[in-house]
This record gives structure tokens, sequence and C-alpha cells, in this order.
């Protein structure tokens, strides 16, 4: 029996309310195992790059690679129109929205090229030049009225998954519990984290919350990351055991970009200017990266990121990981460290036994025995942020306020090599 690889990718199918491309990809699968005999080599779920204008909520993307009987090609076809145009109807009973879902479906017969990925992930992708991009490849492309969906859906294709690559198991809930309260005990969060341990981002102890399951009307019930298939489907239905947790109607586990920092480069810098705090207790401040200058923003979202930036003096040399905004071009910092600190001073130096006084605004410091002066920064001492929550030196903000992209620090630290100036 002749077999055949096809890459399958669907984006752009919900509404900013309701309804999730994860379902939706879902329900087509099932729709598909109904009609035709295959088998599914990976389900993924790929995270694209978060200022994209047209994202709903964790702007993902989702693909699978499937195998079947190549005397098959036309009725997978066939039965993936059927399905879409069944989508299509659905999608026109969404409330009117000012972003409106504008599905496609990719069908391919070959893996795009990784770096269609690599653009989605990391900036803005223009519609025309990505329909252009992929002429190149044997796939059929369903769409509506629009393409948009065709960036998403290409990139998921497209993705590799490399030694940054996790899991996520997605549950939905049954059609008559959406838009209700969902029923997921909070202490029961608390001790999947404890009896998995090989799960990730379950809950944000410094805010007491879980993060399994989304605050949205949208069909997911919960999801659940960590390092492999059969941890997650364990987890789950230790879950789906508990009295305290809503029964699932589905369930699908995904090959995931997140927790990847594939949407970020890691940077270093030099601090030229004494941070900038705005009234929303946000903060800013300029610094030499490569000959250019930049501007860092730390949000008060951002915690102990928001409050190392502030402690950074001119002249500091600092490493980070963050995102260029399309808004205004200054860098959303993810994560931050200094690598080499001005020192401080903590206390006046002595000299002949006695404290050395400031001889004026902006001038050294002098002994008013011996009339010797010093510099009102010296060598030899490097702060210690004692009051901020650090590993190795890195801070982030809590995981109630991190991307889906974001890598924790907990999970490996970002490489300085060749990064210092």
């Amino acid at each position: 029996m002749d077999n055949a690889i096809f890459f399958i990718g669907l984006d752009d199918t919900d509404h900013i309310d309701l309804g999730c491309t994860t379902e939706n990809f879902n329900d087509f699968l099932n729709y598909l195992a109904e009609k035709i005999n295959f088998s599914i080599i990976s389900r993924r779920l790929v995270r694209l790059w978060p200022f994209a204008n047209r994202r709903t909520r964790g702007n993902a993307a989702l693909s699978a690679v499937i195998k079947l009987n190549i005397n098959c090609e036309n009725k997978l076809y066939d039965v993936s129109d059927d399905w879409f145009q069944l989508l299509l109807s659905n999608i026109s009973s969404h409330p009117s929205s000012n972003l409106e879902a504008s599905p496609v479906l990719i069908i391919s017969k070959s893996q795009f090229s990784e770096q269609i990925y690599w653009d989605t992930v990391k900036g803005h992708v223009d519609l025309n030049f990505r329909l252009n991009e992929i002429k190149k490849y044997d796939c059929k492309v369903y769409a509506g009225k629009s393409h948009w969906g065709v960036i998403g859906a290409s990139a998921a294709i497209s993705w590799i998954p490399s030694e940054n690559h996790s899991y996520e198991l997605i549950a939905w809930r049954k059609s008559s519990m959406i838009g209700k309260k969902r029923i997921i005990d909070m202490k029961t969060v608390a001790e999947l984290d404890n009896n998995f341990p090989e799960t990730f981002v379950n809950r944000d102890p410094t805010k007491n919350r879980g993060l399994i399951a989304p605050r949205t009307p949208c069909p997911v019930l919960y999801g659940i990351r960590g390092k492999s298939p059969d941890i997650l489907e364990n987890a789950h239905k230790w879950l789906q055991s508990n009295k305290n947790v809503e029964k699932s109607s589905d369930y699908a586990v995904h090959c995931t970009n997140q927790l990847s920092d594939d949407h970020v480069t890691l940077s270093s810098g030099t601090v030229i200017s004494k941070p900038l705090i705005s009234k929303g207790a946000h903060s800013s401040v300029k610094v030499i990266m490569d000959g250019k200058l930049n501007t860092l923003v730390a949000f008060s979202q951002g915690g102990s990121v928001n409050h190392l930036l502030r402690s950074l003096n001119p002249g500091d040399i600092i490493c980070w990981t963050g995102l260029y905004s399309p808004s205004d071009l200054s860098i959303h910092l993810e994560k931050l460290t200094i690598s080499d600190a001005v020192p401080r001073i903590i206390s006046r130096p002595l000299c002949c036994n006695i404290s050395m006084k400031s001889a004026g605004n902006n001038q050294n410091l002098r002994c008013t025995k011996c009339n010797s002066y010093s510099e009102k920064y010296w060598r030899g001492y490097i702060p210690i942020f004692s009051n901020i929550d650090m590993i190795h030196n890195w801070t982030e903000p809590s995981p109630s306020n991190r991307r889906h992209l974001s890598k924790p620090l907990n999970l490996g630290l970002p490489l300085l090599n060749n990064l210092i100036p």
C-alpha cells in the first residue's frame, strides 16, 4: 500500500469573544476520520508574533502531519472542502466585530520552508507576500472572502520542532457548559503541580492563581503543558477523575513552540540615561545597542523586571530579551539582567577617620581635613538586588504576566556568549 504524507494548517477561525481554532481543528480531524482512513503523525500548536494586528487571545495556529493512502488524495481534498464550507457557514453566524474571522485551511504535500515560521513568529508578514511565497508549493488553499488566515496556517505547517519544543494537552468543554463558569478547583490545580512535577506553569504561586484554564467564554476547558505526551495524558486523566473538575468533551495533545523564546532575540547594550517612571508605574531607559539608540520599556505588570530597570544607572551593561513595539519601536522587556554594573555608593568613604563630604553638585567627594578628593563612583562594588526575585541574576515577570512564547527561567537560562560589548 502506497502511503503519502500531507501537512495540514488552519488559522483565523475564531471570534474575539467566542470559538477557538484549536477546537475547530480538532473537529476537522474528527470529521476527516469519519470519511477517510488515515493516521496522525503529529499535531502542532504554533504561537505567532504577539503584536500581530489580527491576533485573538493567544494568537495560535494549528497544524498536523498525517499519513494516508495516496489513492485517497482526491477524497482528502473533497472532504476537506465539505468541512470548510460548514466552517464558513458557522462563522457567518458570529456576532459582528471589528475583527471578523478569516479562516484558511492549507493542505500541502511538503513542509514549507522553516523561514516562513521564523518570519511569522518574529515580526509582521505582508499577506500578498505570503500568498506569493507559498505558490511554489504543491498545496491546496481553502479560503473565504479573504485570505488572512494563510499567514498563520502556513507558519504552522513550516514550524519544525526543535529542542525548545514542549507539549500542551488541550481539553474542550461540553457545548452545554460553554458560557458558564469553569469548574476547576484551585486546590486541585496546586495538587496537579505537586503530583506531576514535569508539567509547567500550572499556577502563579505569587498570586495564588491557576493558569491552566482560560478566563474567556471560549470552548477550551483547560490546557496542561509539559515535557511529554505521556505525562500530559496521565495528568489529564487524574484531573478528570477529580470531583472538583468539570468533565471535558474531548482532548488532544499538541507539540508546541510555547515556552521557547522563539519570538525574541537575546540582546545587550549600555545604559546611557537614568530611568524614567511614568504615571502608570511603567519604566523606561535609554541604551546604546550596536551603536544605535534604543528605548527599553518595562511595564508595571512586569514586576521584578520593572523594579530592576528602575535601579539601573548610566554605564551599566545589561542583557535582555524583548520585542520591538511596532507603534513606537521601543523594546518591551520580557527578561533582564545586569552583566556589569557601575559601582554604587552605599556609604560615604572615610578619609582621616571621618566621612568625606560632597564638594558640590556634580562634583567629587572631599575630605574636610586633608582636602583630598574621591570620585562619587568607584570600582569594586557591584550592586546585589536582594529585594528582586532573580535566577542566576536574570529576572522575569510573574507567571501570570508572561507571554505563551516566553521561556521561564527555571526551564533554562538565556545564553550570553559573545553578547557583552
